[in-house]
């Protein structure tokens, strides 16, 4: 049985919406995290509206990733590894989250009313959730199809 179904046809809008997602999501994490590129930048730190935005696009990526990897299952019964990758993305980008975004969830080293900032430790944190989600994105790839 192939991996990629029958159907080619219905397989194709959604690997185009998969990686429409996907390229958006990272213009809009290449803008939060280096708004030089775009001709934007205005601070020498990175601040919240960057942070924000760098996390809104890298949780688009996922979102992106997920629709085209479960595109090519085109609706083959998934592993347990590609249900276990699928948990290491969202986990991984919870801890991104919650990493990039700690001085305004009131645990980082500079919690409101302060100016949110950047530090090393959310950037390892984030880091560290990049990590998994590409470990997580890693298992849920589909095997390759069966010669008979």
């Amino acid at each position: 049985m192939n991996p990629l179904g029958s159907s080619r046809n219905a397989l194709r809008p959604r690997l185009v919406i998969g990686f429409a997602l996907t390229i958006f999501g990272f213009l809009l994490f290449v803008l939060g995290v280096e708004p030089g590129y775009f001709g934007l930048d205005r601070s020498p730190v990175v601040g919240f509206v960057q942070i924000t935005v760098f996390v809104v696009g890298l949780g688009i990526i996922c979102a992106g990733g997920y629709t085209t990897l479960n595109a090519l299952w085109n609706g083959v019964e998934k592993s347990i590894a590609a249900d276990f990758g699928f948990r290491l993305v969202s986990t991984g980008y919870v801890l991104c989250l919650i990493s990039g975004m700690a001085d305004v969830f009131g645990f980082g080293s500079h919690p409101l009313p302060g100016v949110p900032f950047f530090g090393p430790w959310q950037a390892v944190g984030v880091i560290l959730g990049e990590l998994i989600i590409v470990i997580g994105f890693i298992l849920f790839i589909p095997p390759p199809p069966r010669q008979s």
